[in-house]
């Protein structure tokens, strides 16, 4: 993490950001309050003085010495976060807080993403990470815990990345990186501002543009993605700015599959044969532009609106067995064609006051989302006289138009007690709605149109007392909820044809207590937290390709988390952090045909221990290094606990050069993952019916990057 500056620009919504009072000694006068809103604000966020888990990692962190391709590069020096390569595109990357999200058998759930202020979660909850291109990001900050909920759809937390801010000089650079297993990525990006940047007419920019290609791993997981993405910000007067967003990405991935423990142990790199007789693939295609205006009204007032719109279209093929689709005539086909059309607007005003003798500030505002869904449903194979062809889009098997949306009113006020005391509170009432159209009605299958909706008040609190101004402690509660995702519907249990319209949202309540405490050069922060949670949304089955859900009773997360930074003799940077959860069933859940006995057991797909420890030689040019491991606990793989993944550890090696020459500057490096040869499995995929729970991650890997930029004058 940075080294004197632990202010971050973080857009999120209704999450108390304390001034600088507690990390400036300097100052004994109370400053302004602010207010950390979705909505795209400029404003520098405190992560010290946030009375709840926080933590930022900067653009250049993650780019250090890193293949620049996914998000699970030097992210794990975030405590609670796990990032979990599948090394797998057509699946993207798993992505777990605090436990939410560690069942996702594909994307990401339970947790809120931003993009520049755009959604990258779904109305439904469902999020992706395919679309951020690492090479502009300026900054990426998670939080966990109660204040989570005031994002409404969420149980595990926020990612929000914020994409660079162009400012004079104006900056071209080229990136390159090429691996093992044929791995390689270009990008090039430009940064500056036409004018100064901060007069009126000014414009920012950022644009940038990556295209990467492996042939991969594991056999049948070669992948090829490109991505654009442009960011302008338009100074209109001394009061006023407008930034427009644009984004494009387009994937094409092979889907290797997961694999049995013996099969994983003889051969982690090769895929089952059904996934060569069905070709399964995925395609996706996505563009979305965005538009946010802010103005300051009065010395005390501030607005701010965000506006986006974008359409997501995929295609996946499937290992499902003709034999099953044929036998099977309410079944929804091994093709999956979608396409997705999304809008929605984020308005917010904020208002200060430090005249009376309590000072304050108040937030509020209304956030609207809006998602079309056409799924199409089509059989993997064409039948001609007793012979199959496989791996092709056959006979239309399904054919609905779903709509989902969310309208979202909250508020938040912030009190400055004393000047070692501060208050927040913030309330949002959530409501979901969900609407399908069947339009494939025949004989056989019958109209399964259907519409259901959630709604929730979701309240959450904070109380914050600074000890010194260097040290404070907090405690926080909050009330969450997360509905099923589109897909999760999509599909009815036992096999049966329509929605599965029974599945409920679950709700959440988590109580959070930790400290932190600045350090000359670097942050120790301390977390314990626990999540009691109502019928939690968990698999169902999982075979052939195809993943129900139902809702499980009660279950409990509970744990440890602690993270230790720390800059020394002036270029050595220490980073320290461990989590410990325990994440159990706490009933058995029953109905008419008996009960799951799950209680006690362990959660599914929740490591129980995830640590990191680097120590990295960093100057400003000249020869720099790193070396780092990170250990992965326990990780059971079915509700009955009856398999589990073994710990393990990892660990990775990389060095490099900056040269400046003028206006040049060069940086080139080398890195070795998995140093030690280590075969395990990178994820896991929870409740498989046929046992195969597993994605092996590569062995020994080498990778080397060229990154050249100008600046000019």
């Amino acid at each position: 993490m940075k080294r004197n500056n632990l202010d971050t620009r973080m857009l999120v919504l209704l999450l108390p950001a304390f001034g600088t009072l507690a990390a400036d000694e300097k100052s004994a006068d109370t400053e302004p309050m602010e207010t950390m809103v979705i909505s795209a604000s400029s404003q520098k966020l405190s992560e010290f003085d946030t009375p709840a888990a926080l933590s930022v990692v900067y653009g250049d962190e993650l780019r250090d010495a890193s293949a620049g391709i996914n998000l699970s590069e030097n992210t794990s020096g975030i405590p609670g976060l796990l990032i979990r390569n599948r090394h797998n595109y057509a699946q993207d990357l798993q992505i777990s807080i605090r436990g939410y999200g560690a069942r996702a058998r594909y994307g990401v759930r339970g947790i809120r993403m931003y993009l520049d202020g755009i959604p990258a979660t779904m109305p439904d909850g469902q999020s992706q990470t395919s679309n951020i291109d690492i090479s502009s990001i300026d900054s990426m900050t998670v939080l966990r815990g109660p204040f989570s909920a005031l994002y409404g759809n969420s149980s595990g937390g926020v990612i929000n990345i914020e994409t660079e801010t162009g400012a004079q000089p104006n900056r071209v650079e080229m990136s390159s990186y090429y691996g093992s297993y044929g791995t390689w990525r270009y990008g090039v990006k430009a940064t500056g501002s036409i004018g100064s940047g901060y007069e009126p007419g000014d414009v920012n920019y950022t644009v940038s543009g990556t295209r990467f290609a492996t042939h991969g791993f594991r056999d049948h997981s070669s992948a090829d993605k490109n991505i654009a993405n442009a960011k302008l910000n338009v100074i209109i007067d001394d009061k006023s700015s407008a930034t427009l967003i644009l984004n494009t990405v387009d994937l094409d991935a092979y889907d290797p599959g997961t694999l049995n423990r013996s099969d994983w142990k003889n051969n982690p790199s090769q895929a089952r044969d059904a996934v060569y007789t069905y070709n399964t693939r995925k395609n996706i295609n996505q563009t979305q532009v965005g538009l946010r205006y802010e103005r300051e009204l009065t010395d005390n007032d501030q607005l701010s609106v965000t506006g986006y719109a974008g359409e997501r279209k995929m295609n996946q093929y499937q290992a499902i067995p003709y034999s099953t689709q044929e036998s099977n005539p309410l079944h929804a086909g091994g093709v999956v064609d979608l396409t997705r059309e999304y809008q929605g607007i984020d308005t917010r005003w904020t208002h200060s006051n430090d005249t009376f003798s309590v000072p304050f500030t108040v937030t509020s505002g209304f956030d609207y989302e809006n998602m079309k869904e056409h799924r199409r449903g089509y059989e993997n194979y064409v039948e001609n006289g007793g012979d199959y062809t496989t791996g092709v889009k056959g006979d239309l098997r399904r054919k609905e138009r779903n709509l989902m949306w969310n309208l979202d009113p909250y508020v938040q006020t912030s009190w400055q007690l004393t000047q070692a005391l501060r208050l927040d509170v913030g309330l949002r009432y959530s409501s979901v709605y969900f609407d399908s159209n069947d339009q494939y009605v025949t004989a056989d299958n019958g109209d399964d149109s259907g519409s259901t909706s959630y709604h929730e008040w979701l309240p959450a609190a904070s109380l914050q007392y600074d000890i010194r101004p260097d040290w404070n402690v907090y405690t926080s509660i909050g009330r969450g909820f997360e509905t099923p995702t589109i897909t999760e519907l999509s599909y009815s249990n036992a096999g049966l044809g329509g929605l599965n319209l029974a599945l409920q949202p679950s709700t959440n309540t988590t109580l959070e207590v930790g400290t932190k405490k600045a350090v000359d050069g670097g942050l120790l922060t301390f977390a314990l937290f626990q999540t009691d949670t109502d019928d939690e949304i968990i698999v169902d089955d999982s075979a052939n390709g195809r993943t129900t859900y139902t809702n499980a009773g009660k279950t409990r997360r509970r744990g440890v988390e602690a993270a230790y930074q720390q800059r020394f003799m002036d270029d050595w940077q220490l980073m320290l952090a461990w989590s410990y959860i325990e994440a159990k069933f706490r009933d058995n859940q029953c109905d008419d045909s008996g009960c799951n006995n799950l209680s006690d057991n362990y959660l599914p797909g929740v490591a129980s221990q995830v640590g990191y420890a680097s120590l990295g030689y960093q100057p400003q040019v000249g020869w720099y290094g790193k070396a780092d491991v990170q250990f992965i606990g326990r990780t059971y793989v079915n509700d009955d606990n009856s398999e589990h993944l073994s710990s393990y550890a990892v660990s990775s090696l990389s060095s490099g050069y900056k040269y400046e020459l003028d206006q040049w500057l060069f940086n080139a490096f080398v890195r070795v993952d998995n140093l030690f040869d280590r075969n395990y499995s990178g994820n896991v995929s929870v409740n498989d019916t046929y046992g195969r729970y597993y994605e092996p991650a590569p062995g020994r890997n080498y990778g080397v990057g060229l990154t050249a930029s100008y600046s000019f004058d």
